[in-house]
């Protein structure tokens, strides 16, 4: 079986593949042992997807400028 974790590198590609397994398993219900591959494939690429967003935040953060066009760091503000 192919590990397609380290392929898919982007946030994108991670969430495509997290809704092509939950289609998967929703349209027909795979074997147990195939459904915990899924599983633990789709744990992977949650993670993946945690750690682009974390990265996005710090970036966001560090690009906010203020007023007077200095560079300020503000924290991200979840709304």
């Amino acid at each position: 079986m192919k590990d397609n974790t380290t392929v898919e590198t982007s946030i994108e590609g991670s969430l495509g593949r997290l809704e092509s397994i939950v289609e998967e398993i929703e349209q027909t219900p795979p074997p147990l042992e195939t459904l915990i591959e899924r599983y633990e494939e789709g744990m992977k690429l949650l993670q993946i997807c945690r750690e682009k967003l974390d990265a996005a935040e710090k970036r966001i953060e560090i690009i906010t400028r203020n007023s007077h066009g200095e560079t300020e760091l503000k924290p991200f503000e979840e709304s």
